[in-house]
């Protein structure tokens, strides 16, 4: 596992088109921001462990997280 320590406003790269930012801290919570193309899936891991289903999205009900307009 790749560790990174990030700041506010700061991002990394996965591949060559998808952007995490992190956008704030609060507490324990991180807010994260996602740039990635439309058909690359973006998931919260929790709800996939809880239902039992497949990283790319099969047998997914409902947990498909949708883009927030910034």
């Amino acid at each position: 596992m790749l560790v990174l320590t990030r700041k506010k406003e700061q991002s990394i790269i996965i591949g060559e088109n998808v952007e995490i930012m992190v956008l704030g801290v609060s507490g324990d919570k991180v807010r994260l921001g996602i740039t990635a193309p439309r058909e690359v899936d973006v998931f919260r891991k929790e709800v996939i462990d809880e239902r039992g289903s497949h990283v790319d999205g099969s047998h997914v009900d409902g947990s498909h997280v949708e883009a927030e307009q910034a």
